[in-house]
C-alpha cells in the first residue's frame, strides 16, 4: 500500500517556543533531558531542526513549558495564547501581596492604554 500523500506538519514554530520557554527559565538541555528521560541532542533537534516529537513528549513539552498548541495547530487559536498561559502559570505560585501589585500595574497598564485609543 503506498503512503498518503499529506504534507508532514512543520514543528519548527512549536521548537522555537520550547526553546524560548526553556530558556526563560534558565534551564539547560541536560537538566530538561534529565527529568524526562530524554537525550538532550533529541531536545536540540526538536527545539532547532523542527524534529516530530513523540506524542508523550509533546504534551509533556507543552505541559512543563504552559504552551498553548492552539496557535501552532488551529489556523484560528481558540484558547489562551502561549503567553497568557506563562503567566498564569506565574500567578498561581505567586503570594497574595504579589497579586495585589500585579492587579495594581495591570490596571494602571489599561488605564495606559485605555488612553491611547
Amino acid at each position: 500500500m503506498a503512503k498518503r500523500p499529506v504534507p508532514r506538519y512543520d514543528f519548527k514554530a512549536f521548537g522555537e517556543a520550547i526553546k524560548a520557554a526553556r530558556e526563560g527559565r534558565k534551564e539547560s538541555r541536560k537538566k530538561v533531558g534529565d527529568e524526562m528521560f530524554i537525550s538532550p541532542r533529541y531536545l536540540a533537534s526538536i527545539e532547532n531542526k523542527g524534529q516530530h516529537p513523540s506524542l508523550q513528549i509533546f504534551f509533556e513539552l507543552i505541559q512543563r513549558y504552559n504552551i498553548s498548541v492552539d496557535q501552532f495547530l488551529l489556523e484560528q487559536p481558540t484558547g489562551k495564547n502561549t503567553q497568557r498561559r506563562q503567566l498564569d502559570a506565574l500567578l498561581d505560585d505567586m503570594s497574595d501581596t504579589g497579586i495585589r501589585i500585579v492587579t495594581a500595574t495591570a490596571r494602571e497598564i489599561a488605564e495606559v492604554e485605555g488612553e491611547e485609543k
